[in-house]
């Protein structure tokens, strides 16, 4: 059995849009990413290309007529079988009305996730 080494719960959830960007701001990649499981520490976002580890994202979240910036870093990526790639971002300074939105969100899913059961 596989210890769970993480400070918060995971829950799977819908589609984000991301833009990489270098160590001089300027935009890498861009796209719309699958979230596939998201925490107020970091998020597992589905991408059809590869991002280098410790390249930073900005992501946007939209719930409701809420749509908010989160600034990340890759700390790992994983290439799946069907071609795409898991990417694993981890937060940077989340801000406390961002955080508020987050835990939103994430209880939104949590409701949807057990609706599903």
């Amino acid at each position: 059995m596989l210890n769970n080494k993480r400070n918060y719960n995971r829950i799977e959830t819908l589609n984000l849009s991301y833009i990489a960007v270098d160590e001089n701001n300027c935009i890498i990649k861009q796209g719309i990413g699958r979230t596939l499981n998201v925490s107020q520490s970091g998020i597992l976002l589905e991408t059809s290309f590869f991002i280098e580890l410790n390249s930073k994202i900005s992501l946007s979240i939209g719930l409701e007529d809420d749509l908010v910036e989160f600034a990340g870093t890759v700390i790992h990526t994983k290439k799946e079988a069907d071609g795409k790639f898991g990417t694993g971002i981890k937060f940077n300074n989340i801000d406390k009305i961002s955080l508020q939105i987050l835990k939103i969100f994430i209880k939104f899913f949590n409701e949807q996730k057990n609706k599903q059961k």
